[in-house]
């Protein structure tokens, strides 16, 4: 199964008062495993960002001045998201932007995107919060705090940052592989605390899986069959391989 956690960054709040989308990020999860593989791109708008969205995510007009446009990168976006699960928290309001986006492409550029359904299905991790966490705060940030998951580095909101983020929170909403950080940053009093996602390092080769030799095998029933004799009949080992 191959998901893409989204995020995107935009200009304002409303697409239907001419908003834009300015930041793009995703990260790829195949068969709950994050790949390494991931999309961010900033975009200009060619409008003015509110002063509160500035606030937000700390992205200037200045800062996009020199980025391609939306039109310009759909395609390459597209092949990026194609025929995967699509991981938004609130996701209406980044569809939402998508499509607005989609639209404007078709309108002034005689393309034929359509909308973000023709190319991927969507999951609010938003709206699967609330159900795991009846009234109960769920924002990413309330999240991290609940699950465990380290956001200390999260001063502003970043499209790409967000994703990476909001990846480890569903894997671990969702029953994830987990492992507890044993040679990572101390806590407080010098403990070694909280919880990963193990990442998949592509250039990580897997390791080998080495079967018993036959002699060996057979060294393993004896001695069973040692422990067997010693505990009277009643060896554990035993009960777990009766057949050696």
């Amino acid at each position: 199964m191959r998901q893409i956690v989204l995020d995107t960054e935009t200009t304002g709040l409303e697409p239907s008062e001419g908003h834009r989308i300015i930041e793009i990020g995703c990260v790829e999860v195949v068969d709950r495993r994050l790949t390494g593989n991931t999309y961010h791109q900033y975009l200009n708008p060619d409008r003015a960002i509110d002063d509160g969205a500035i606030e937000v995510h700390g992205i200037t007009n200045e800062f996009l001045v020199d980025k391609p446009r939306f039109n310009e990168v759909a395609g390459a976006f597209l092949d990026f998201i194609k025929d995967s699960q699509l991981v938004i928290h609130n996701a209406p309001f980044d569809v939402g932007f998508m499509d607005h986006e989609f639209a404007i492409c078709d309108r002034n550029f005689r393309t034929k995107y359509g909308k973000t359904k023709d190319y991927a299905t969507v999951l609010d991790t938003l709206l699967l919060a609330r159900k795991m966490h009846p009234g109960q705060r769920n924002s990413l940030d309330a999240l991290c705090k609940r699950y465990e998951i380290n956001n200390t580095h999260r001063e502003l909101h970043g499209a790409l940052l967000d994703s990476e983020i909001l990846a480890d929170v569903y894997l671990a909403m969702t029953g994830g592989q987990t492992a507890l950080i044993l040679g990572g940053e101390d806590g407080e009093d010098g403990v070694v605390s909280g919880a990963a996602i193990r990442r998949l390092d592509p250039s990580r080769q897997r390791l080998p899986v080495l079967a018993a030799t036959e002699q060996e095998m057979e060294d393993h029933r004896q001695r069973i069959e040692f422990i067997a004799n010693k505990s009277g009949g009643e060896s554990v080992w035993g009960k777990v391989f009766p057949n050696g």
